[in-house]
């Protein structure tokens, strides 16, 4: 479970898991199809599409410094209907 960070927990999160749609940080190297066969086989479900996008950098102060912090993929992965996550909130 490396490949998945942590699960994303807002309100659009909570609205995509009605139409059955899961948002999660991602490593940022993984491609599309990867995270497809990743989640397939370790969820044993079937995915219909995935969307992605790179979170932006956040500027944290830091002892009077600005420290530019790494920044994430997200990704929201679409299930078919009769297929879901237990992991998540449901």
């Amino acid at each position: 479970m490396d490949k998945s960070k942590n699960q994303m927990i807002t309100d659009k999160s909570i609205r995509l898991l009605q139409q059955n749609q899961y948002t999660s940080h991602v490593d940022s190297k993984l491609t599309k199809t990867e995270m497809k066969k990743w989640i397939e086989q370790f969820f044993n479900v079937r995915v219909s599409g995935i969307n992605t996008s790179r979170v932006a950098n956040d500027k944290k102060k830091r002892n009077k410094l600005n420290v530019n912090c790494k920044s994430r993929k997200k990704m929201i992965a679409r299930l078919r209907a009769d297929h879901f996550i237990p992991l998540f909130l449901n």
